[in-house]
């Protein structure tokens, strides 16, 4: 079985993030795609985060009715900060005869040799990059090719998503449009939770 890892803060999940993992799911032929929200990030500061409570619950709205794609609490509930190399072991574990897929944003791979332990992640998955921004195809080409000689990596030909979840929160906090980069439903809860300084309403 082929299964994709989709690591994140998802803060909040957006149709960016679905739209690059059902593109991945197809292109690459993936029978499942893990979304994971990270819990205790090794680069931001924790006081940016909607709780990890909030950020699954999201994810399960966003993700519920779209093939293949599932939600997965492993690094919400460890205590260890989120490398994603303790993520990549507990899905090597769990699903031992599955090919692993990492989906990363084409910013990752271009400091993908900075991150921890990032050969033993090439080693035990196939790294599946996505663009985020028109034009920096050949400059992930050869990022690729020197990091080949470590492990397998795919540049998806998924045409990138000009969207961010801080783009989002900030539209959020100022009171501007923003329902219509989210799934309806996401919109909803985020409505009747108040989160990102939106107050809070009932129904």
């Amino acid at each position: 079985m082929k299964t994709g890892i989709f690591g994140g803060s998802f803060n909040p999940v957006h149709k960016g993030h679905i739209h690059l993992a059902e593109s991945v799911r197809d292109e690459l032929g993936l029978d499942r795609i893990f979304l994971v929200p990270s819990g205790i990030s090794p680069h931001r500061s924790s006081a940016e985060y909607a709780s990890a409570e909030d950020r699954l619950e999201m994810l399960r709205l966003a993700c519920k009715g779209k093939r293949g794609l599932e939600v997965c609490d492993f690094e919400v509930k460890s205590s260890r900060i989120s490398y994603t190399i303790y993520t990549i072991e507990h899905f090597r574990q769990s699903f031992p005869d599955d090919e692993l897929f990492l989906l990363a944003g084409s910013d990752m791979l271009l400091s993908f040799d900075q991150w921890y332990r990032y050969r033993d992640i090439l080693a035990n998955a196939v790294l599946a990059v996505v663009s985020r921004e028109d034009g920096d195809s050949v400059i992930l080409a050869e990022k690729a090719e020197k990091l080949s000689e470590f492990g397998q990596i795919i540049v998806c030909k998924a045409p990138p998503v000009m969207v961010s979840s801080t783009k989002i929160r900030k539209k959020i906090a100022k009171n501007e449009d923003w329902s219509c980069y989210l799934d309806e439903n996401v919109v909803q809860y985020i409505r009747l939770k108040g989160l990102y300084g939106r107050d809070e309403v009932s129904f």
